[in-house]
């Protein structure tokens, strides 16, 4: 099938939401963000690529990169992970202190901000040069070495982090943080910098997408079967209290960003990113989730 034709299609029908909600202006390098902007990048696991839009342009990725933090620690400590960090969908804000606090400092997912913070803290702890480990492993997953961290953003989100820090320090008493609060934020806020394009993000997610192979780039090394359970928090979990809806409007895993991002994959057939900075209430691509249920419901190409 050529897509091609179905994208355009796509990106017409979907104008009409062009001009709703606005990007993340509580951060604000990304409150700067030209909001009227939108890429698309669909990869075929047999190497045909399709694009629309601004597909190459960088922006910042934010809560995706949760996905490849989790990849990290789950290679590092395997099942003990989950003594840590919980599989459930939330039901709450991404950034919730209520819910954490309930429970006694485990967060509910690795993809809300307290689990992120964990895993986060994971790496500390086990790599010796955890940033440069992460950028190496998301470059070679994405197969582009100009792949970065923005310096601009991690100081604009150190510069704003009250409630993450009111996250770690929770965590910190409830002994589930190893490493000091200050060093965990830091690191935190630094994997959310990454610039990446639509092209950049879909090429990555192919490597969770071949859920049939073992998973080993950078010194990752994930089993098939923990490939698949990645996939399946990102389906259950990948939206923040969302989740639920784009499962169900979608069907596809995937992760959002508040950077106006989206990743998501159909294993052994596709990865595809779509970015509009444009959120709605609950910090996803408005446009965004929109073109990819129309894609997902003009192929009947989801998971169900």
């Amino acid at each position: 099938m050529d897509y091609q034709p179905l994208l355009e299609k796509i990106r017409k029908e979907i104008e009409i939401y062009a001009h709703e909600g606005k990007q993340a202006d509580y951060i604000p390098a990304l409150a700067n963000v030209n909001p009227d902007q939108f890429g698309l990048c669909l990869r075929m696991l047999d190497g045909r690529t399709y694009r629309l839009g601004e597909s190459d342009v960088k922006f910042s990725i934010q809560s995706i990169a949760k996905v490849f933090s989790l990849a990290i620690a789950l290679s590092i400590l395997g099942k003990e992970l989950w003594t840590r960090i919980g599989k459930e969908p939330s039901g709450s804000a991404f950034n919730s202190l209520v819910q954490l606090e309930y429970e006694h400092g485990k967060p509910r997912n690795p993809f809300i901000n307290a689990g992120a913070l964990v895993t986060a803290d994971v790496i500390l702890t086990h790599i010796d040069n955890p940033k440069e480990f992460f950028i190496e492993f998301v470059r070679t997953l994405a197969g582009n070495p100009n792949i970065n961290y923005s310096e601009e953003v991690t100081r604009s989100e150190m510069s704003c982090c009250y409630l993450n820090a009111s996250i770690a320090y929770l965590l910190k008493h409830h002994g589930n943080l190893q490493n000091n609060v200050h060093d965990v934020l830091q690191f935190y806020c630094t994997m959310c910098s990454v610039e990446m394009s639509c092209e950049d993000l879909s090429h990555t997610f192919l490597a969770f997408a071949k859920s049939n192979e073992p998973f080993s780039h950078a010194g990752v090394n994930l089993t098939v079967s923990r490939v698949k359970r990645i996939n399946a928090i990102m389906q259950t979990c990948g939206f923040y209290d969302e989740a639920g809806d784009f499962a169900f409007l979608v069907g596809l895993p995937g992760k959002s960003g508040v950077g106006g991002g989206i990743a998501a994959l159909y294993p052994s057939r596709y990865s595809i990113a779509v970015w509009s900075p444009r959120l709605n209430s609950k910090g996803n691509s408005i446009m965004g989730i929109k073109a990819l249920e129309l894609f997902t419901s003009e192929t009947e190409e989801s998971i169900f």
